[in-house]
């Protein structure tokens, strides 16, 4: 393993594999410390949640808003998780009031940051939640209590902008969530895959006072 150019503190990663489980190598090096991270963050989602519901998505920042001047900061990022939390929490809170054997979840996340080709952050994120809790995203329609709609509502919270100027912003891709079983290797190997994209080397950057990677601690 090599060091990071721009970051001696981290080390790169350039084989096909982590932990035996493959990864994108196509879009490699990574960065080892971030792989290790995303490894263990979905390692204790299945020490808590035998079943797990895990899910990919983007978040951009809108072209032409006035923004806080937060919102190129991670502070952006903090805000986004901690409303998100907000609404799971309220979710199970109103589950229980209809069966009090209803299922809790834990939020555990992997997030990256990036720059595009404008100087401008993004983020991509990887979620885990407990799959007897939650099993689906729902429609990509507004206004819907669903799993896509607590994702763009807990962005419009974390911009400071109304709901409606925000859903274009929440990017949800193609193969987009994974079924993991505590146990069984196909459906965890399959998620590592897709997630380890944000662990990625390129487009990441060192320097700017933010952080470029960050997972939930526990």
């Amino acid at each position: 393993m090599s060091r990071h150019p721009k970051n001696t503190n981290l080390t790169l990663h350039a084989e096909s594999t982590y932990q035996g489980l493959a990864v994108q190598v196509d879009k490699g090096p990574f960065i080892s410390e971030y792989l290790c991270r995303l490894h263990q963050t979905m390692g204790l989602a299945l020490t808590q949640y035998p079943r797990v519901f895990a899910f990919r998505f983007d978040l951009r920042l809108p072209a032409d808003t006035q923004l806080p001047d937060y919102v190129v900061t991670n502070a952006v990022i903090d805000r986004f998780i901690e409303s998100f939390k907000a609404k799971i929490k309220h979710n199970r809170s109103q589950a229980r009031q209809l069966n009090k054997h209803a299922h809790d979840s834990r939020v555990r996340y992997v997030w990256a940051r990036e720059l595009g080709q404008y100087g401008k952050p993004h983020y991509h994120l990887a979620i885990m939640l407990n799959r007897d809790a939650f099993t689906a995203l729902g429609k990509f329609e507004a206004g819907r209590d669903n799993m896509f709609n607590r994702l763009v509502e807990a962005w419009a919270s974390a911009l400071g902008l109304p709901v409606e100027t925000v859903s274009g912003l929440v990017e949800i891709p193609a193969n987009s969530f994974y079924y993991l079983n505590s146990g069984e290797r196909e459906g965890q190997a399959a998620f590592f895959y897709r997630a380890s994209y944000l662990c990625k080397s390129a487009t990441k950057v060192f320097g700017d006072g933010a952080h470029g990677f960050g997972c939930s601690r526990s």
